[in-house]
């Protein structure tokens, strides 16, 4: 099993994902073999805060070009947490 601090990569920060935040929906980039379970446990272990529902999605690969080299992006995991009511992330807040 992994430690919470490996599960929880880092915030995703954009605007979709704020606008989610009044929803108290959260989003973050996870480790790619975290399950929602993992991902509910290390939530609560980091932040304090009582998880309710955790989405998880598959971020594509996409196509990248740099002058005659071509390639493509990672793909990645993410993650939507909904927290309880009343319930909120302090360093989302902040930013």
């Amino acid at each position: 099993m992994l430690d919470a601090r490996e599960i929880i990569i880092q915030p995703i920060i954009s605007e979709k994902s704020y606008n989610e935040i009044e929803k108290n929906k959260y989003t973050f980039k996870v480790h790619p073999k975290a399950n929602k379970i993992e991902i509910s446990q290390a939530v609560k272990e980091l932040f304090n805060v009582q998880v309710i529902k955790v989405n998880t999605i598959w971020v594509k690969s996409k196509p990248k070009s740099l002058g005659k080299w071509s390639g493509k992006s990672s793909s990645w995991k993410k993650a939507v947490v909904t927290l309880k009511p009343g319930d909120k992330i302090e360093f989302f807040e902040g930013a």
